[in-house]
């Protein structure tokens, strides 16, 4: 460590830190535009400029390491006149649009201009103008706006991967770009309007909707993949008009897939703002007691075991543990949470969990993918992974279709399960080994012997020791795991999904449930769906009740890594539509089998008591593995190729299928963005 003396003030910072650095431990404000605590250091823009004690002019801070017993002054009037000189060149060719700017309130360079600038300008000269990049449809460019801080260039490089931006000419002449005019393929690239400084990079979709400072500002998790990045959500009177990722370094850092994050206008598209019954062979509005009534006369004649109940993937918890418990009251033990067929064993938590955990990755030192595609099934999780690469001597090797581009160099061993072995030696030679298994190598009709086999093969290369939990099952969405901590599976005697669409159940109760072709529903089964989007599914049903998207409703999440997380209303559902749970919860009074709860807090607790997952938000259990049993399988795996569970990121749920905006990127994009050219 090394000590370091800040405007008198006396600091202990790691050797190899930077003056930037030692100034913020010591609690002074260095301005920067160029330098991002998560990006290379560049030092380009000067703004941060300290006095060093002995040093024959200002250095600039970010790029400059401390020395035990170094002095710095950070508000000399070398230094004010420094910045303000900095300050003054960077504004020589800055267009003065503040007022129509699309970053005004939020803009870096405004706010720093204010408070270490000049109040006036000695350039009467004309200021130069650049072209505007058409760089795709979700981030809007104003190049003339453009600073050269080169931190969209850094990010899209070392973090997305996907160094499709840099400068050319040079001096004044210098510009931002793509070299050759194209859309971004990176499903980060949403990051780059949260870390540009100025104006020149911001969001397509919010352009010139609204200024920060008129929006109501909620906490909340994003769904939509199943890493639970935090989020927070920007609405405006009933709708939602921006997300934007908070930190988390546990989970997210500071990033944000694109699908959550613009994926927003789906939520006022193809809503279910009305309960539906089919009557004469059509769907009529029907009101709330109407609804019920028409279940409750379908229900009543059925013995438990023709009852059915299938939670889909964007179901929170609070609705899930609600209608396990109205099919108990039922006397049904027909439930199943994996809608889309994924043989997950459900008997012990680490067969189903991302037991590494996300930040633990940074730990590991070599990587087994099965059946998977992480840039496109959880871009965040896949940032995480290029970093650990970029860290050094992380070898990682993949079992799927040949020419992904997950952002690192990664070995293809083969498309099937047989070639999964081929990658032993070096997760052998490994101190921590790690295997993640897609869930999509469970969609199939060996999955389970998929699943086992992968345990297998992470016990035998040490992955699976008392110190460390190297096996990983990787979900797609938000409402997966939490259903599987419910329990949300068949009990004793009980039907699988399988089951159920063969004809097992008279009557089905779908949860959010689109995981699957609603044509496999038999004609004769009566099906009753609870959703908050008209797709697919909701076409089938005999009976729908509208529910609340996960903006609309406090309700609790839990992802990949068995983190349980809260996410907060934001906006009021549409129309007559309700939160989940509520209506469960509502129907059971109405027919006599009324749930002993009727309060958030009353169902939390039945949550806590369900699993201890919900006792502790925000919060995971991570250890080792004692028990080396595998998961139940009583085949080997074929040698079928895997098939990924995405053919299109930009359209892979209820929500996104509802927007406009990903529908413009599913057309510029197509099913192919994540795969290199062959």
């Amino acid at each position: 460590m090394a000590k370091v003396t800040v405007d008198g003030i006396e600091v202990e910072v790691p050797n190899g830190a930077s003056v930037l650095q030692a100034c913020e431990a010591a609690g002074k404000e260095i301005p920067r535009f160029c330098y991002h605590e998560r990006l290379s250091v560049a030092g380009n823009c000067r703004m941060c400029l300290v006095e060093v004690e002995k040093a024959p002019k200002p250095v600039a801070s970010c790029a400059f390491p401390v020395a035990d017993g170094m002095k710095v002054f950070t508000d000399t009037p070398v230094v004010r006149n420094a910045r303000r000189g900095v300050m003054e060149f960077l504004l020589i060719n800055h267009p003065l649009d503040c007022p129509i700017c699309d970053q005004g309130g939020e803009c870096d360079l405004q706010d720093q201009a204010y408070a270490y600038g000049h109040d006036s300008s000695r350039y009467g000269e004309a200021k130069r103008a650049v072209k505007d990049k058409d760089i795709g449809p979700l981030v809007k460019t104003v190049m003339t706006r453009c600073i050269q801080c080169t931190r969209c260039v850094r990010f899209a490089a070392e973090v997305a991967g996907t160094p499709e931006l840099g400068g050319t000419n040079r001096g004044e002449n210098m510009e931002i770009g793509t070299y050759v005019e194209k859309a971004l393929s990176s499903e980060l690239s949403g990051n780059l309007i949260d870390i540009c400084p100025v104006g020149a990079l911001t969001s397509r979709p919010y352009a010139f909707v609204s200024r920060p400072w008129e929006l109501k500002k909620t906490d909340s998790i994003d769904v939509l993949d199943a890493v639970g990045a935090n989020i927070r959500v920007d609405s405006r009177g009933p709708e939602v008009l921006r997300i934007i990722p908070r930190v988390n370094e546990a989970v997210n850092e500071e990033w944000m897939a694109d699908r959550g994050r613009f994926s927003f206008d789906g939520l006022k598209r193809r809503r279910l703002d009305r309960p539906w019954v089919h009557k004469d062979g059509k769907m009529v509005a029907a009101t709330w007691p109407e609804a019920f009534a028409a279940i409750a006369h379908r229900l009543a004649g059925l013995p438990g075991e023709r009852i059915g109940a299938v939670a889909g993937a964007l179901a929170d918890a609070e609705s899930v543990v609600a209608l396990k418990d109205l099919m108990a009251a039922y006397g049904s033990a027909n439930l199943d949470c994996r809608d889309d067929g994924a043989a997950i064993d459900a008997s012990r938590p680490d067969y189903w969990r991302f037991n590494t955990t996300i930040e633990g990755i940074e730990e590991a030192d070599a990587l087994l993918i099965i059946g998977s595609d992480i840039r496109r099934e959880a871009p965040v999780l896949n940032a995480r992974i290029r970093k650990r690469w970029a860290a050094g001597r992380f070898p990682v090797a993949y079992v799927g279709p040949r020419g992904l581009d997950l952002t690192y160099p990664a070995t293809h061993l083969g498309d099937g399960p047989g070639a999964m072995g081929a990658f032993a030696e070096t997760l052998k030679a490994a101190q921590k080994p790690m295997v993640i298994v897609g869930r999509g190598a469970l969609q199939r009709p060996d999955g389970a012997a998929v699943l086992a086999a992968a345990w297998k093969l992470a016990a035998e290369v040490g992955a699976l020791t008392p110190d460390w939990h190297g096996f990983n099952l990787l979900h797609l969405f938000g409402g997966q795991v939490g259903a599987l901590e419910l329990g949300f599976v068949p009990g004793q005697g009980g039907k699988d999904l399988a089951a159920m669409l063969a004809g097992g159940v008279d009557a089905l109760w779908l949860l959010n449930a689109d995981g699957f072709d609603p044509a496999r529903i038999p004609a004769s089964t009566f099906v009753v769906y609870q959703g908050h989007h008209g797709d697919a599914m909701a076409g089938r049903a005999d009976v729908i009740l509208p529910g609340a998207a996960y903006t609309e409703k406090d309700a609790t999440w839990v992802n990949t890594e068995g983190r349980a997380q809260r996410g907060r209303l934001a906006i009021h559902p549409p129309g007559e539509a309700k939160e989940d749970w509520r209506i469960v919860r509502a129907f059971s009074e109405g027919v006599g089998k009324t749930l002993p709860y009727d309060d958030a807090g009353a169902i939390r607790a039945r949550l806590a008591e369900a699993s201890p997952v919900f006792a502790r938000i925000g919060e995971v259990a991570r250890g080792g593995c004692a028990d080396l049993a595998g998961p139940a399988a009583t085949a080997a795996p074929t040698d079928a190729a895997f098939v990924l569970p995405i053919p299109v990121y930009h359209q892979a749920d209820v929500i996104s299928r509802a927007s406009d905006t990903m529908a413009k990127c599913a057309e510029v994009y197509g099913p192919q963005t994540a795969l290199a050219a062959e």
